[in-house]
């Protein structure tokens, strides 16, 4: 299954600066999805982070990390675009930084759930750039319906 970004948009409510998903490669319900980011000099806070030595922060990465899980668990659990929810970050654990994200690279972001439990998931993830660990982090997160 491929998601392009307009079908992204459907089912993240991130919009510029802040949507970090530009397509889903491959998603297997109820088990992992592969989304991309590809990171270019124009995004926001390179000016700031940093002047002549841009990387992209790692909460960012991590925030990415969330926003293709929130796909996976909207799409697993079957909603439909216009009764899309809202997905909460309720823990990070265990996220590791090995090397900088910078403009040019493709962040491939690797997100497996792991459970769910009472409404809460839990997921692993790994962003790579050309095939090499850049970062991972055990992720939590709630699924609420739409308000």
């Amino acid at each position: 299954m491929i998601m392009d970004i307009e079908q992204v948009m459907q089912y993240l409510p991130h919009r510029y600066p802040f949507l970090l998903i530009d397509k889903v490669t491959e998603l297997e319900l109820g088990k992992s999805i592969t989304a991309i980011k590809n990171v270019t000099i124009n995004e926001p806070f390179f000016p700031g982070h940093f002047p002549g030595a841009p990387v992209m922060p790692g909460v960012l990465i991590l925030e990415a990390m969330a926003q293709a899980a929130a796909i996976l668990s909207f799409k697993t659990k079957g909603y439909a675009p216009e009764q899309i929810g809202i997905v909460y970050f309720a823990g990070i654990d265990a996220a590791r930084f090995k090397k900088p994200v910078k403009p040019g690279d493709q962040l491939v972001l690797k997100v497996e759930i792991v459970r769910e439990m009472r409404g809460i998931w839990k997921y692993t993830g790994r962003a790579e750039v050309d095939g090499a660990l850049v970062a991972e982090a055990e992720l939590m997160a709630t699924l609420r319906d739409k308000p």
